[in-house]
């Protein structure tokens, strides 16, 4: 099919999906995906690693990667805004049996955030309710979630547009009171003098393990990072795509870099490496050292609406994506079926129970199914972002062949084909680093074992599916 084709027909099946996402939307929708566990919990495991600079190195390396896999992603989706998108350029630039496997790779990637962001929430309810059970609190905020999902993309882009704002407005806050505190504006509980940028000299501040954990750090900062791509997916459901998904990507990757370098600067400053990271969030630590009042509640409240916001934007993922999977007959059309309100429900519902999953082995098997289960989603991430940068590359090659002019299209990654490559092997220089890391090698090998499935089934369906076209001829 020829790419001037694709264009045509997005969504032509059944209900339609609703263009309702504005530009604002967008950004907080990809803000809301990013901003969750990663840098609220996991950055100051990155700093105990890495160090305090090291962490803002791999940080960095990190947003450089988003930003390019962006750029590619920006090009695809304003030429054909479809929703779920990235499997379906996958299918059609690379080969429909890797745009199944990235389809798959992606959903499991959020039934497992689902899992996790229910299952830390309802632990972080313990510290006011200590007698209540973890379990009641996960189905209540995963009742909430559904509901908000379950009745309009309207209502679902506003909550994740307030859930996101708080979060953003908090890490404002964090990085002027902690700034202050790091230049002696403002006193420290512990310390005498202020810190100012003691810990980056002290201690064998710089890398204090060397070079090293800075590549191993840089699966957790891709976890971190992973979301922004989210972009894409709302795509079909996004008012004037070629004016909004490029000012969103902007906006996004903006954001990012001055979040989170801005917070892991913070944090480098006034905690000492070797105290990182070890027990609680490095957010409450920070609050409790410049002794701000009732500090520790408000920061865990924040971090329980930053977890919901995270497992909004993922149930909405991961319900598009089975959609499309549907669209394009390669799952039953049951998944297919639109309600009133354009909502993808049976999807939906589906990929509740991958959460609920999830939820189980989180409680049952924390040491071994869920670690697993956390790591493979980590590789799974980065493997979709390969296949973005992939399509892209391909799509544009096709889009000359075919005798288009560049000029024609409405949003360009610049740079071309130095933007797809440098993204792809980046990606992939993540994934390898992973194979070095004993504690993250089982989920590289298994991450492999998992896209050899994908492309088994999709082998085995079509091969069925061809048999059942025939046989009716």
């Amino acid at each position: 099919m020829s790419v001037q084709q694709d264009q045509e027909h997005p969504e032509s099946r059944g209900g339609e999906f609703q263009r309702k996402m504005k530009s604002r939307h967008l950004v907080m929708l990809s803000l809301g995906g990013v901003i969750g566990t990663g840098l609220f919990l996991s950055s100051g495991y990155t700093i105990n690693q890495a160090g305090p600079l090291g962490t803002i190195i791999a940080y960095l390396v990190g947003a450089l990667v988003v930003y390019l896999v962006m750029l590619c992603l920006g090009e695809l989706a304003v030429y054909m805004p479809v929703t779920g998108a990235f499997h379906t350029y996958a299918a059609r630039f690379i080969g429909p049996g890797t745009g199944y496997m990235i389809a798959w790779m992606y959903w499991l990637t959020w039934a497992v955030a689902l899992g996790s962001e229910f299952t830390a929430a309802g632990l972080l309810m313990q510290r006011w309710f200590p007698d209540s059970s973890v379990w009641l609190w996960s189905g209540i905020f995963a009742l909430l979630v559904f509901l908000l999902n379950a009745f309009s993309v309207r209502s679902f882009a506003e909550a994740e547009f307030w859930f996101s704002g708080i979060k953003v407005a908090v890490i404002l806050v964090f990085i002027v009171l902690g700034g202050a505190a790091v230049f002696g504006l403002l006193p420290m509980k512990e310390s005498g003098g202020a810190p100012l940028l003691s810990n980056f000299t002290s201690d064998g501040g710089l890398f204090p393990n060397g070079i090293f954990p800075i590549f191993m750090a840089m699966l957790s900062v891709n976890f971190a990072f992973s979301g922004t791509e989210l972009i894409g997916i709302a795509a079909g459901e996004s008012i004037e795509p070629e004016k909004n998904i490029p000012r969103a990507i902007k906006a996004t990757v903006g954001r990012l870099i001055i979040f989170f370098v801005g917070t892991i600067f913070v944090l480098s400053a006034l905690i000492p490496w070797r105290q990182a990271g070890v027990i609680e969030s490095p957010f409450v630590m920070v609050f409790d050292r410049i002794g701000i009042p009732y500090a520790a509640d408000l920061m865990n409240f924040v971090i329980i609406t930053a977890l919901l916001s995270a497992a909004n934007s993922g149930l909405y993922a991961c319900s598009r994506m089975l959609w499309s999977l549907s669209s394009e007959k390669l799952l039953p059309p049951v998944f297919g079926r639109l309600t009133r309100a354009g909502i993808p429900l049976n999807a939906m519902i589906f990929s509740m129970i991958g959460g609920g999953l999830a939820l189980l082995t989180s409680v049952i098997a924390p040491d071994t199914v869920y670690i697993f289960l956390v790591s493979v989603s980590g590789f799974a991430v980065v493997v979709v972002w390969m296949g973005i940068s992939a399509s892209h590359y391909m799509f544009r090659r096709q889009y000359v062949r075919e005798g288009n002019r560049i000029e024609d299209l409405k949003y360009r990654a610049p740079l071309y084909p130095l933007v797809p490559i440098a993204a792809f092997v980046l990606c992939l220089a993540s994934c390898i680093g992973i194979a070095f890391d004993p504690n993250q090698s089982l989920a590289f090998y298994c991450g492999l074992a998992f896209m050899v499935l994908c492309y088994v089934a999709y082998f085995i369906q079509n091969r069925l599916q061809k048999g059942k076209t025939s046989s009716h001829h």
